[in-house]
């Protein structure tokens, strides 16, 4: 009876450290790739900039429009040259990317010759896999809020693109409790997707050659 009592507290155990650890790892993983500071930011070739919500009247929220600012703000920096606007576009009407297109170009007055829109990034793994393999990037720099940064560098560091991050975050956000919350769950899918399950994504071509 004793043998199995300890079996299960270290099964029990075992479990609580691979839930807790593997955060815990690649989040510092991802903050030991992040800038501070702009200044410290060397040039890149891309930016690559997540979805994240439209709005009711379908321009960005608050979220996605920090993380389009910021980008905003390294290319006028000369930090980047490029950048690659990934997100869903999977329903009638609603666009993520085209959206992002939009505010960068006649909002912001981008260049549209610099921006490039991926239509097909339902999700973070997606994004990077399709930057990787459809536009063969191979070095970026990441542009999303702080909770999220860490999984999006570790999920396309796995997926051969060399990458670091620069936090979007501006301000507090309604339900950040609840978006840092599941980012826990969020970061154990990335393990299980890039070792164990290579999810199939939305195949295609390039807008752009990344390498002209």
């Amino acid at each position: 009876m004793r043998k199995i009592i300890n079996v299960i507290l270290l099964i029990i155990v075992i479990a609580v450290a691979y839930t807790v650890l593997i955060p815990i790892s690649i989040v510092q993983y991802g903050r030991n790739r992040i800038y501070t500071q702009i200044a410290d930011i060397p040039q890149y070739n891309v930016a690559i900039v997540f979805g994240a919500g439209l709005t009711a009247q379908a321009t960005p929220s608050d979220i996605l429009k920090d993380r389009l600012n910021t980008a905003y703000q390294l290319y006028l920096e000369g930090k980047i040259e490029r950048i690659l606007i990934s997100g869903d576009n999977t329903s009638e009407g609603y666009s993520e990317p085209q959206a992002m297109y939009d505010y960068l170009v006649f909002t912001l007055d981008v260049d549209p010759e610099d921006v490039v829109r991926d239509f097909a990034g339902l999700r973070t793994y997606d994004t990077c896999a399709r930057a990787k393999n459809i536009w063969d990037i191979d070095k970026a720099i990441l542009i999303s809020q702080g909770y999220h940064l860490s999984r999006a560098i570790f999920t396309c560091s796995r997926l051969g693109i060399d990458s670091t991050g620069y936090s979007a975050t501006q301000y507090g956000y309604d339900n950040s409790d609840y978006y840092k919350l599941r980012e826990i769950f969020a970061i154990h899918k990335a393990v299980l997707d890039v070792y164990v399950i290579h999810p199939e994504y939305i195949g295609g071509g390039p807008e752009l050659d990344f390498q002209e």
